[in-house]
């Protein structure tokens, strides 16, 4: 792979910084076999206030993914161990539905569909500018609802928005009513759209110490919040057995 991204400002004063929903930076994951290149990237990246991991190859990648949980992934086409699509689907397989932005030669038609056919969310071509892998990443970023978008004291994921000040919850225009505990645990689930969250973060989080051996109260908890949340409507609290629990917008077709 010889293109490179065209040099160009690396980020230009624009759109307010992006936060995760607990104020930490975004983390983006860089996989490309080119020094030069994802040097560059990271640069631009970073600039931007985002958190940055780079990987050379697709084994180094998917390992970095489940250590790291990235917000984006810039994904090369063409690596030296495997390819681009075996990539993403060793990320899917892990049950993480991060967005994928591609990279891909300049002439290679075949790739941007097959990796858009596979799950991928979007591409550039190279030589690409890195203004716009930034711009691209953020519209990833922001509509794939891995950030709870916060307006004023509101938490906003899907059509489910909780008041952190009035301590109210709709879901779809329609009140939700929890208990003191429920609403906390809602809370920390949205803060943390689209990630897994294990029994021993939730016990941590919401009950501020370790149940030891009565981890199953989080499960009871989850129940309760099915029946609330997603009572008669697409579910967006799923369990990733083995891992946790996930909150995330409904799928319409659900």
């Amino acid at each position: 792979m010889t293109d490179a991204p065209h040099p160009g400002p690396a980020a230009a004063p624009g759109p307010p910084r992006l936060r995760r929903p607990d104020g930490t930076p975004v983390r983006v994951l860089v996989v490309d076999d080119e020094p030069a290149l994802t040097e560059l990237l990271s640069m631009a990246l970073r600039y931007e206030g985002w958190d940055v991991r780079t990987a050379g190859d697709g084994g180094a990648a998917t390992r970095a993914a489940r250590g790291f949980r990235p917000d984006a992934v810039v994904l090369d086409m063409m690596l030296p161990d495997m390819d681009g699509l075996e990539v993403l689907r060793r990320l899917r397989a892990d049950a993480t539905d991060v967005p994928v932005l591609f990279l891909t030669a300049r002439d290679a038609v075949e790739d941007r569909v097959a990796g858009l056919t596979a799950g991928g969310d979007d591409y550039v071509t190279k030589p690409f500018s890195l203004e716009e892998v930034v711009a691209r990443l953020r519209g990833l970023v922001r509509r794939s609802g891995s950030l709870a978008q916060r307006e004023g004291g509101r938490l906003v994921v899907g059509d489910l928005v909780m008041d952190e000040d009035s301590r109210e919850v709709h879901r779809g225009g329609d009140a939700v009513h929890l208990t003191a505990t429920e609403f906390e645990l809602l809370r920390f689930l949205m803060r943390n759209p689209r990630r897994v969250l294990s029994k021993a973060q939730i016990l941590d989080r919401v009950w501020d110490y370790d149940f030891g051996g009565q981890a199953n109260v989080v499960e009871l908890y989850v129940s309760y919040l099915r029946k609330k949340v997603d009572a008669g409507r697409a579910p967006m609290i799923h369990t990733r057995r083995g891992a946790g629990y996930v909150l995330k917008p409904a799928d319409p077709a659900g």
